[in-house]
């Protein structure tokens, strides 16, 4: 197996990892699992009123992913920075990497950020997070990477009644089964809802999944749903099931 040694240039603020069995069929990633500020960086008092939204993380998804991973006795690796400083989930040269505007006012964060200023973060925190999951794929035998993120109840004034997406690119019929399975439980999910896995916004797992030749997908679910430790009661044992069927 592949050890991967962190040192002071991996910068191991960028991200956590948690182990809860060695051969899983299933491995776990959360980009977007904190809002957390790390040395070197805080929050501008403009920014504050985005703290506990969802332009800073995904909200209730780092619960969700550990209590899935547990499940599963499998492992995770989870962001241990906002999205804000820089999307783990975006390609390099993505224009919303570092995003500039979040509910049509600016981010001071990101006011007029230098090319050393985004190199810093790329270097501290984005490409840590990558290299670390990099070696956790490479390590595990997992066939199956599954990315877990949230979305907003609300978006551009709509109120959204999705409760679960399952998105995917290219694993269309593992897809079609984990929809099946959540459906079957009585849950409501949609494919490629709100988002679609074909539009590049499974970047991160997508890219190990291709590097390593396993399957990815991710999950999207509602946020206030992802919060409430009742529905997350409900959901997470129908998914390790439904992924375990998958993996096998």
């Amino acid at each position: 197996m592949a050890e991967h040694i962190v040192t002071d240039e991996d910068a191991p603020d960028a991200f956590e990892q948690h182990c809860y069995g060695d051969e899983a069929p299933v491995f776990i990633s959360c980009e977007h699992a904190s809002q957390r500020m790390p040395p070197g960086w805080s929050w501008p008092e403009l920014d504050r009123r985005l703290f506990d939204s969802h332009f800073a993380y995904d909200i209730g998804a780092r619960d969700l992913s550990l209590e899935l991973a547990k499940d599963l006795k499998c492992s995770a690796i989870l962001s241990r920075f906002s999205r804000l400083l820089i999307d783990p989930n975006r390609p390099e040269d993505s224009p919303s990497l570092i995003l500039g505007q979040a509910d049509g006012l600016p981010v001071e964060l990101n006011r007029d950020v230098l090319p050393s200023e985004r190199e810093r973060r790329l270097r501290l925190l984005y490409r840590p997070y990558h290299r670390a999951l990099d070696c956790m794929v490479a390590a595990s035998s997992a066939k199956l990477l599954f990315s877990v993120h949230t979305f907003t109840p609300v978006f551009e004034g709509r109120e959204r009644t999705l409760e679960v997406g399952v998105l995917y690119d290219r694993e269309e019929a593992a897809a079609l089964q984990l929809g099946d399975a959540l459906k079957h439980a009585g849950i409501g999910v949609e494919l490629n809802e709100p988002y679609s896995g074909k539009a590049g916004l499974m970047y991160s797992i997508d890219q190990a999944a291709q590097r390593y030749q396993r399957a990815a997908l991710e999950l999207e679910v509602r946020q206030d749903l992802a919060q409430d430790s009742t529905y997350r009661a409900r959901l997470v044992p129908v998914l390790a099931g439904a992924l375990r069927r998958l993996a096998a």
